[in-house]
């Protein structure tokens, strides 16, 4: 089953990219500036041999880690802490209801102003965005734990850390996995957002610009192209994390083996 559906997958991607090279191969969107999927795709390629390009990504990636294990480290026991003190979480939840929606990009402005230190500021920005899904879905599993097994552990004589540890963590864990794998995809938009905002010496998005500055819309795309595949991986791998660490979640919910 799960290679049926890789198969569809790469058949729909496939029939896009020849759709679009032939859009453009023919002339069908003429006074586009917008490069064919073949030269992109080249550019691409070429990336991988290109060190300037090579450096941009692993600062880009260090910048990205860094920024989603200081915000899974900030959300996590902030959203237990506030899911296992309900006066808590309704005495702050207009705070977060109010910072939540606002655009993350909208604040880089702001940070240039305020955190001098250019990566510094990445980073920050980075974790300003990736808190609110992994805290949210923090709070939402801290709702979710089984009130009975909660009470069981109660009457017999385990205190409020023991139930804790041994239910309301353990139950939380799927929820918090959900919301990190969000805030990886978020991070990386951010990551490159604020590299194309505010520059710097190396990054995706710094290569973006330069390569933009230079008319080089291919290799533009072609470096957008790998910020992608970056997150898509990302994804897949820590999808791939969830399946395997949290298989009796899946089957407790009656969700589909796929």
């Amino acid at each position: 089953m799960i290679a049926a559906r890789v198969l569809r997958g790469a058949a729909g991607v496939a029939g896009f990219l020849v759709a679009a090279e032939s859009f453009i191969r023919f002339g069908l969107g003429e006074g586009l500036v917008f490069p064919a999927p073949s030269a992109i795709l080249l550019g691409a390629w070429e990336l991988l041999a290109d060190g300037v390009f090579l450096e941009g990504a692993l600062a880009t990636l260090t910048n990205w880690v860094l920024g989603l294990l200081a915000a899974t480290a900030v959300a996590v026991p902030a959203g237990v802490l506030l899911g296992a003190l309900p006066p808590a979480e309704r005495a702050i939840r207009p705070v977060l209801e109010f910072l939540r929606p606002i655009p993350s990009v909208a604040i880089i402005p702001l940070a240039i102003l305020l955190i001098p230190v250019d990566e510094l500021m990445k980073v920050s920005v980075i974790v300003y965005a990736s808190i609110w899904p992994i805290l949210i879905n923090t709070l939402y599993g801290m709702r979710d734990v089984d009130p009975m097994a909660k009470d069981t552990l109660r009457a017999f004589g385990f205190g409020p850390l023991a139930v804790l540890v041994r239910v309301s963590l353990p139950s939380a864990a799927p929820f918090v996995a959900t919301g990190v794998r969000i805030a990886a995809g978020i991070a990386l938009v951010l990551a490159v957002s604020a590299e194309l905002v505010a520059g710097g010496v190396a990054g995706i998005g710094v290569y973006v610009n330069v390569a933009g500055s230079g008319n080089r819309m291919d290799l533009m795309m072609a470096a957008t192209f790998w910020a992608g595949v970056l997150g898509v991986a990302a994804n897949l791998v820590l999808l791939a994390g969830e399946r395997r660490l949290f298989h009796w979640h899946r089957a407790r919910t009656g969700e589909a083996e796929s």
